[in-house]
């Protein structure tokens, strides 16, 4: 056989021959979610004293908006009031913070 003698051989096997697979259904997305399975993930984590406080204020139609989890400290949640202008932060112990120092973008 010559070096420049590029030609392809196909083998043949005791294998089948497989037909191209269809695409895989496609998971559904991330962000499509309910609102009791993310109010539900959120509450994952605080302390008993933050739940507590955060029932109390849900009564007064507060919202959970977010959760910041800091590395190697209590997880810090934020809520919101009903017109969304006022936030605040509950404490580990359950206490209120209502002129946090976080930085929240618009």
């Amino acid at each position: 056989m010559h070096r420049n003698a590029a030609h392809a051989s196909v083998i043949t096997g005791p294998w089948q021959a497989t037909a191209p697979k269809a695409a895989a259904p496609r998971a559904s997305e991330r962000r499509k979610t309910t609102a009791a399975q993310d109010a539900a993930a959120l509450r994952v984590g605080l302390t008993p004293a933050q739940l507590m406080t955060l029932e109390a204020l849900e009564i007064f139609q507060w919202r959970l908006a977010f959760v910041r989890r800091p590395l190697f400290c209590a997880p810090i949640p934020v809520l919101f009031d009903r017109d969304a202008t006022r936030h605040v932060v509950i404490e580990e112990d359950g206490t209120l913070n209502e002129t946090p120092t976080l930085v929240l973008r618009a």
